[in-house]
């Protein structure tokens, strides 16, 4: 990904308020907002124009993070129908300032956006039907241009909605992988820039510690919601990783594992047997 300047202006000087994003040398602009200041974001004349819109929220009965994609000629109109959705609270349009973006060129985004949102997996999907808009070739890469800022401007207004969980793979300084082993069980992952990535196919120990529920009671909350949304599934004795899991420290991926409390800057080391304290410490 190219490096970018991205411009950020705060209309009532608040950064969870109405926003306008923009990035230098590009013809596209994104709009966010608050559900609370729908009507100030409609208002804008560049909601009449076609383009992309993300609704985000939470599920209600689970708290997953939920999110709504969709594409729409005049985004007004559209988002004005979502109303009677209640899980959102908060959205974020993409609109172009020359106005080119056409009812194929925004499908195309759409399926996209769609397709990538699902294979990252971040957020559940209440939209995930995808069509497969013929476009010329030279459309295409102009979409794939918009989509890539897309990518770059979405986290500046503060969704992680399109970022890998593994990380990014151009990374200054690429992260070693390292190991977590316990009783048996044996899990690879490493730091990303949202803290700690647990790989797929790794494994945690089936049970917890008898103190685990006194003493760690969050390690048993955070491991039985993994079971819940299948990211551990038993196999083997063991409780197997199906995906790649993301978690904000070391320590909190080592006590999973672990299925008690744990000291991730010891407990994960490297093919050598450096630990992660370390490896940091040099």
């Amino acid at each position: 990904m190219t490096s970018a300047t991205i411009k950020l202006f705060l209309l009532q000087g608040d950064a969870k308020r109405l926003r306008v994003g923009e990035v230098s040398n590009w013809t596209g602009k994104a709009l966010a907002a608050p559900r609370t200041e729908l009507d100030d974001l409609l208002l804008r004349e560049e909601t009449g124009s076609a383009g992309i819109y993300f609704l985000f929220g939470a599920d209600p009965e689970s708290g997953d993070a939920l999110a709504y994609i969709g594409e729409a000629e005049v985004i007004r109109d559209r988002i004005k129908q979502h109303k009677a959705k209640d899980f959102w609270n908060a959205v974020v349009v993409f609109v172009s300032k020359d106005e080119n973006l056409t009812k194929a060129h925004i499908r195309y985004l759409e399926t996209r956006l769609l397709q990538e949102a699902k294979q990252t997996g971040r957020y559940r999907l209440e939209n995930a039907n995808t069509s497969n808009p013929k476009l010329p070739e030279s459309d295409r890469e102009d979409m794939e241009v918009f989509l890539s800022r897309i990518r770059q401007v979405l986290p500046v207004l503060g969704s992680d909605l399109l970022t890998p969980i593994a990380g990014s793979t151009r990374s200054a300084k690429p992260q070693k992988e390292l190991l977590c082993k316990n009783k048996g069980a044996s899990a690879r992952g490493k730091r990303t820039e949202a803290g700690f990535v647990v790989y797929k196919d790794s494994t945690a120990v089936a049970a917890e510690r008898p103190s685990a529920e006194t003493r760690h009671p969050y390690v048993v909350a955070l491991r039985q919601k993994l079971i819940q949304n299948e990211t551990l599934v038993e196999k083997d004795g063991f409780l197997m990783f199906t995906k790649d899991a993301e978690f904000d420290s070391p320590s909190a991926a080592a006590a999973v594992i672990h299925g008690g409390g744990a000291n991730g800057l010891t407990a994960w080391k490297d093919a050598s047997g450096k630990t992660l304290k370390e490896l940091e410490e040099n």
